[in-house]
């Protein structure tokens, strides 16, 4: 099976609701028809084969970004400009996908980037508390609920044959902490890089993008 129809099919076959605590919500875009359909022009434009790529894992989706698009670290903006998929969603400008689109540009284009990786998330749908984003490990509570949820869909990804053993952990703090954890039980990694998340350069560091930038393109040369 080519990639694009594993990623598809991972996606389509999550849980609208997975164990949470009272007062966190799921964000769930797969109802949402052009979601979809965006999903499957995207995933097939660039993964319709069987080379294996490098996985880049961040936290979770974010409510304006792949928690609309259904695409790792991909607002609807920068998926009409870059990628050529046309969309009716709002273009606001998520600040991740932004340095993101920039890294990609600087590393040679979407062709080249998407042929050599692929973004997932820790957790693979994005959460809500208060009608804002948040993160899986932002309480304990959170955290022990999906715990099996994202054992198992963590698994599920690392299984696919085009999944390279080496990994880019998006996340310098809890995030890495998790993957380090989940590999000490699990096995299923033999090498975490480490990169600072998008969205920490872009608020904290943004005067130092362009070092960030090249720290990114650093290691995707490295990982290769």
């Amino acid at each position: 099976m080519t990639f694009d129809k594993q990623i598809l099919d991972f996606y389509f076959s999550l849980t609208k609701k997975p164990p949470l605590p009272e007062g966190v919500e799921a964000i769930y875009p797969f109802d949402n028809a052009e979601t979809k359909s965006v999903m499957q022009t995207f995933f097939t434009q660039y993964y319709n084969d069987r080379k294996p790529r490098t996985y880049l894992i961040g936290i979770n989706p974010g409510r304006l970004g792949s928690g609309v698009t259904g695409i790792g670290f991909t607002d609807a903006y920068h998926l009409e400009k870059y990628c050529g998929i046309v969309n009716s969603f709002d273009k606001r400008i998520e600040i991740s996908a932004s340095f993101m689109f920039e890294v990609i540009e600087a590393y040679g284009g979407v062709e080249k980037f998407y042929g050599n990786f692929f973004f997932t998330t820790t957790m693979p749908l994005g959460l809500l508390k208060e009608g804002k984003n948040y993160n899986y490990y932002d309480d304990k509570e959170t955290e022990a609920s999906l715990k099996p949820f994202i054992t198992e869909t963590l698994l599920k990804q690392m299984a696919f044959p085009q999944a390279k053993p080496n990994i880019i952990c998006v996340g310098t703090g809890k995030n890495l902490k998790y993957l380090k954890a989940f590999n000490d039980t699990h096995h299923c990694f033999e090498c975490i890089e480490v990169l600072p998340h998008p969205r920490w350069v872009m608020q904290y560091r943004r005067k130092e993008k362009e070092k960030y930038i090249q720290a990114y393109l650093d290691v995707l040369d490295k990982i290769l």
